[in-house]
């Protein structure tokens, strides 16, 4: 198996111009700790010994710059221990916090940003990465996207196109769920497409193609956020990051979150046999649901046993895993509907829409799942959107299927 080579490499290849960056350029870096080569050396390692510029401040996303912080813990934090540069946190205590500021931009040439997506429309980083485009064109300096695999490949694209009206923190442009895109064609879509402009230079992978899951790539995996361990939850986490918006456990403070769920209320035995019953009823191919019980260590039910399954994902290619949560959270409710809730609390910033609403990133989706609607009247229901995205998305593309 031949290894991609990532966009870091290409970008600090000697034989490189890297990205038009003039010599002793003043630099600020989004990085976390999958930020490095495939022999394990951080970006802001590899930029100290490589010389051509200056790293003069670290910016972190969500989780930190090390990746210690849980989901929605504000990250504060002035100095990076490791090398003793200054920290500008981009997940702080509200929402102003998640952009970079004027003075956070002040004396840098260029911003280099370089972070791990998974693939999927909730996952934060994309958002960061749309502030960052913002505040960098307001300065009048470019940024460079380090361009990296999409651990879930380029060719699977599911789930209903955000609407204007569900916008927050957890998806912010008209995307799907699962948009098969890497980060580098989602800077470009970003900017010509939804309207940020601005001067971004995405250095592409080399060797990667659209079919490639991560475990293709020769790459090591490093935990992008603290809940996501390996590929295979973020195989699932399309569908898993759902749970987010119930009083399920999405099996944080297990060492398999987003596969797990269940409830201290749920029957595993019975839960599992109606939804592979369902999954053969109504086509949802390549999964498998498996009993299960565990006690979370922290987050929902902390301490408590609870019961419910495991998703796991038997065919990578035809698995649905959005439609496959969907149908997990519509038995839920039904098999529990008096113990079954909507996640009530503020979530992301927001408290006046349910988690569940911005999560779906759609009118009436959350109405069908609680009139029991089929897996194909709900999938029915987005096509029309996920038919013009796909359109536009061509142009963005930069590698081959």
């Amino acid at each position: 198996m031949s290894r991609v080579r990532t966009g870091l490499e290409s970008f600090l290849d000697p034989a490189s111009d890297a990205a038009g960056l003039p010599r002793g350029a003043r630099l600020g870096v989004v990085a976390h700790p999958p930020s490095i080569d495939a022999g394990g050396r951080h970006l802001v390692d590899r930029l100290a010994q490589d010389g051509r510029f200056r790293v003069v401040r670290l910016f972190g996303p969500e989780h930190g710059i090390r990746g210690e912080a849980q989901d929605m813990e504000a990250v504060v934090e002035a100095t990076d221990h490791a090398t003793g540069l200054p920290v500008v946190s981009l997940y702080g205590n509200d929402l102003s916090s998640l952009r970079p500021q004027p003075e956070h931009l002040r004396g840098l040439d260029a911003i280099v940003y370089d972070l791990q997506d998974v693939g999927t429309r909730f996952y934060t980083f994309v958002v960061t990465l749309s502030y960052v485009i913002e505040a960098a064109r307001e300065a009048g300096i470019p940024v460079v996207v380090l361009d990296r695999p999409n651990p879930i490949g380029g060719a699977g694209v599911e789930g209903p196109v955000l609407e204007p009206e569900y916008e927050s923190f957890v998806g912010r442009f008209p995307l799907p769920v699962r948009h098969g895109l890497t980060t580098g064609e989602l800077a470009h879509m970003m900017r010509d497409t939804f309207g940020l402009g601005g001067d971004v230079r995405v250095v592409p992978m080399v060797g990667w193609t659209r079919r490639q899951h991560f475990e293709d790539t020769g790459l090591p995996w490093v935990l992008p956020s603290p809940n996501m361990p390996s590929p295979e939850t973020a195989r699932v986490y399309p569908g898993g990051c759902l749970i987010e918006g119930t009083n399920l456990s999405e099996g944080r403070g297990t060492t398999r979150p987003f596969e797990l769920c269940g409830a201290p209320w749920l029957d595993a035995g019975a839960f599992a046999e109606a939804l592979g019953q369902i999954a053969d009823q109504e086509g949802l191919d390549g999964v498998l649901f498996r009993a299960a019980s565990f006690r979370p260590m922290f987050g929902k039910h902390a301490g408590r046993s609870c019961s419910g399954v495991q998703v796991h994902v038997t065919d990578r290619e035809r698995a649905r895993p959005f439609a496959v949560y969907l149908v997990l959270l519509r038995e839920a409710r039904r098999m529990a509907p008096a113990a079954f809730d909507w996640r009530r609390e503020a979530y992301e910033f927001v408290e006046d829409r349910l988690a569940i609403d911005l999560l779906l990133g759609r009118s009436g989706l959350r109405a069908m799942i609680e009139e029991q609607a089929s897996v194909a009247a709900m999938e029915a229901s987005w096509q029309d959107g996920l038919a013009r995205f796909l359109r536009e998305r061509e142009r963005f593309l930069l590698y081959p299927a």
